[in-house]
């Protein structure tokens, strides 16, 4: 066959299964793209006249001495004994002469929203208006009033204000359900950039539950709707006009947006709203526990398939569940119904449920399942109770120790706690075990950051009171083929905390 038979072939063959490709896909039903997939809405020329009237922009001012203002050029740091230090010293110091000749009007300007208009209650954030000695809020249609502070909170960066209803006819939005929000789904934000009030930008989620380390309880709505500098505080709409977020901060190297925003979601913004409004504090609620992540090594250590939950380290004496109801070693997987996947899960859900509220707790303790009642306590009680757990920090210094009964296991020398052992290491008369007198350089307990004086308690969730008994312990481990022993260690002051030490 010549090489023009085989390209006459070839194409009758690709006509053909064309044919049949296309009498086939009859019976195949069509795809209709959802609306807007490529392009995204239409307009939201509707949805931005409905709310624009309920967004408000927070002008505040603050009175700063000396070079405090933002004008002021900052000390700069030297080296100890650099010889410009005298210079800068003189420079700096005798600038402006009088202290209170330097005073000036710092203004900043944010966003806000309304939420109550007939009580005339603003939403904001707790960074726009803090430290600000008067508070403005600025309607569109050029109107202002004078606001006073309702309450902060600055766990979420949540404030409330109130205007006077009678001295404007105002126009409020309301929270709508974050949770039901999805990546991908349409957002408008509107706010107060860089002064230009009354700007509108549309995105999409990008995200959801980040943690960007502000704040004990991030749970952010990322987008990459336009969030520049004066959008704080301003909201964040779904497609019909509910607030699913509180504008709150930017990543930017510039200041600008570069389409990384974050907003508080309303499902957290709009609890901590209504304790402020009516205590004009928070209430949250407060289990009374420490708890640190469940590590791979952890989770292998008491016997988990997987690595999730909130590892509780310690208990707070006085707390809610002092009384056996949770325990050291305990696994937190589920509070109150909702699943905790990983550690930083139980702070927010427990805050946010009620005060004096009983809830259900699914622990694992010592690789059983169980679930215990709890009764909540009050978080701001328990910040307090445990501060002053931890006041005395106090160390005492002094030469070794005579020796005492020892032994050395997995690159840690303990020894028995004892009146001698207390004293040198300031080990507070309430912690029990066997304290860790020497820690080799490069070994396994050196990499977990253990330190002499700690106090080992318990190891795999077995107290221990001897060296003796640690010696059996971590033999007893080995013999069931664990590859890391898990050890409670108590602090100096009975703080306690877990690690995981490799016994290869």
């Amino acid at each position: 066959m010549t090489s023009t038979s085989i390209l006459r072939a070839a194409r009758r063959t690709f006509i053909a299964g064309t044919a049949a490709l296309l009498v086939g896909a009859a019976a195949v039903p069509s795809f209709t793209p959802p609306a807007f997939a490529a392009d995204g809405p239409a307009s939201v020329a509707d949805l931005a006249e409905r709310v624009l009237g309920a967004v408000v922009n927070i002008s505040t001012s603050q009175t700063v001495k000396g070079t405090e203002g933002p004008g002021a050029v900052p000390m700069p740091q030297l080296p100890e004994g650099s010889p410009f230090q005298d210079f800068f010293d003189d420079f700096f110091k005798n600038k402006g002469g009088d202290k209170d000749a330097g005073s000036q009007k710092v203004q900043s300007l944010g966003s806000g929203f309304v939420i109550d208009a007939e009580q005339g209650i603003v939403v904001t954030n707790n960074h726009v208006i803090a430290d600000a000695d008067d508070i403005e809020v600025n309607f569109s249609d050029g109107v202002t009033l004078k606001a006073t502070l309702v309450g902060t909170d600055t766990k979420t960066d949540v404030a409330v204000l109130k205007v006077d209803p009678k001295g404007h006819k105002l126009t409020a939005v309301k929270f709508g359900d974050s949770t039901k929000m999805r990546v991908g789904d349409w957002v408008m934000a509107v706010g107060n950039p860089f002064g230009l009030g009354g700007t509108v930008t549309v995105g999409i989620v990008s995200a959801r539950n980040r943690d960007i380390n502000s704040g004990p309880y991030d749970d952010f709505i990322q987008t990459d709707a336009a969030i520049n500098r004066g959008n704080s505080g301003g909201p964040l709409f779904n497609s019909a006009g509910e607030v699913i977020g509180m504008n709150t901060a930017i990543i930017s190297p510039s200041g600008g947006s570069i389409g990384i925003g974050f907003s508080i979601p309303s499902q957290l913004a709009s609890g901590v709203v209504d304790q402020l409004r009516q205590y004009g504090e928070t209430r949250r609620g407060w289990l009374g526990v420490r708890i640190q992540p469940v590590t791979d090594d952890i989770a292998e250590s008491l016997g988990m398939a997987t690595a999730k939950g909130a590892l509780v380290a310690g208990v707070i004496k006085g707390g809610p569940v002092d009384n056996g109801t949770i325990q050291a070693g305990d696994v937190i997987l589920k509070f109150d119904g909702k699943d905790i996947h990983e550690m930083r899960d139980l702070p927010r859900v427990v805050a946010e449920s009620p005060v004096g509220k009983a809830v259900d707790v699914l622990i694992v303790r010592k690789g059983v399942e169980q679930t215990v009642k709890v009764t909540l306590g009050r978080l701001e009680d328990g910040e307090k109770l445990a501060s002053g757990e931890n006041g005395n920090t106090d160390q005492q210094k002094g030469d070794k120790a005579p020796a005492v009964s020892t032994a050395s296991v997995l690159g840690m020398t303990v020894g028995e706690l004892n009146d001698e052992t207390r004293k040198k290491f300031s080990i507070a008369a309430d912690v029990s075990g066997v304290v860790v007198t020497d820690v080799a350089k490069d070994s396994a307990a050196a990499e977990r950051g253990i330190q002499p004086g700690e106090v080992i308690t318990e190891i795999a969730q077995e107290s221990v009171a001897t060296p003796k008994d640690v010696m059996d312990r971590i033999g007893a481990l080995k013999e069931q083929g664990r590859k890391n022993a898990l050890l409670m260690l108590a602090s100096k002051t009975g703080e306690l905390r877990f690690v995981t030490i490799r016994m290869d």
